[in-house]
């Protein structure tokens, strides 16, 4: 466990991002020489906010993947800051996404009435999963070992093999609800300039995809952490990799830090593609991601001819 609450601090910095990202994009067209130093502050703000999240999600949420795409993210984000700043205005497009996915995503995690909802709808949908599959999950409230979520009607308890163990809870919180993902597509697809119904089509095969996948994972981790599936020779090394003291954890490890978490990478992957097929003016980033990466130039849209037969598309204006 961390030593202070990490979330009391990048909750607050999180909007002072969307603050700086969204003026900066409101700044673009009128004053653009303004708007690449505030976006590019707005950046090197953005490593910092991932410096601080690396060790979270290693030590408190157990995903080794999420904590090292935070590392990555912070000479990244300190890159992109510079090419901006310098005058590499593709850079407004990504900064733009970055806006609205803090707009979609921030106020469920920072409005107890909003998270509340969600959480407690994709707990139900969790329960009815598990159900028809042929299990019995026990739904109740969570008690004060979460303050912030404390009362929502989103604990699963499983009972174990040991008669003198409290048993097995397994909370849907926040991270469970998928909403990050559909963030981050959502400000991808609101940030690049091409037809609205191409941009509706791209967002609700996304949004649609992301939400049936995430239920699934949902059930898959609380079956397995419920019911142990993953108690196994290696649990002491794991334990040891993760600070856990607890075995019955090790099956939340395996299930929601390692299999999970390379599965939905792969599915995020997937839908990526998909999108851009609907919504190839979305390369303006990869290519900037690339240039970042390798240092050189490159128009992946124009290069596999996936703007050419899309009505209203502009390729000289794609990364406008």
């Amino acid at each position: 466990m961390l030593p202070v609450d990490v979330l009391a601090v990048t909750d607050p910095l999180a909007w002072v991002l969307v603050a700086l990202f969204g003026g900066g994009a409101l700044l673009e067209r009128r004053r653009p020489a303004a708007a690449r130093y505030v976006v590019g502050a707005a950046w090197a703000l953005f490593a910092v906010f991932w410096l601080l999240l690396a060790p979270f999600f290693f030590l408190v949420q157990n995903s080794v993947v999420e904590a090292a795409l935070a590392l990555a993210g912070v000479p990244a984000c300190l890159y992109a800051g510079f090419l901006l700043a310098g005058g590499r205005d593709s850079l407004f497009v990504l900064s733009r996404a970055v806006a609205v996915m803090g707009l979609v995503y921030m106020p469920a995690e920072t409005i107890p009435f909003v998270r509340q909802l969600l959480v407690e709808h994709v707990a139900r949908q969790t329960a009815l999963l598990m159900d028809l599959l042929g299990y019995d999950p026990t739904l109740r409230p969570i008690d004060s070992d979460r303050p912030a979520y404390e009362g929502y009607m989103a604990a699963f308890h499983f009972e174990t093999a040991d008669p003198s163990h409290d048993g097995i809870v397994y909370n849907i919180v926040m991270a469970c609800t998928g909403l990050g993902s559909m963030a981050i597509f959502a400000g991808c697809i609101a940030a690049v300039r091409a037809p609205l119904a191409r941009k509706l089509r791209a967002l609700a095969v996304a949004v649609g995809v992301i939400y049936v996948l995430n239920v699934v994972r949902t059930t898959f981790i609380g079956l397995a952490f419920g019911h142990q599936w993953f108690d196994g020779p290696y649990a002491p090394y794991l334990m040891e990799l993760f600070g856990e003291s607890d075995p019955y954890m090790v099956s939340h490890i395996v299930a929601e830090g390692i299999i999970s978490q390379v599965l939905s990478v792969v599915a995020l992957v997937a839908i990526a593609w998909f999108i851009i097929r609907e919504l190839p003016e979305l390369l303006v980033i990869v290519d900037d991601v690339t240039y970042m990466a390798t240092g050189e130039e490159r128009d992946t849209a124009a290069e596999l001819g996936l703007l050419e037969d899309r009505p209203g598309a502009d390729p000289a204006r794609a990364d406008d």
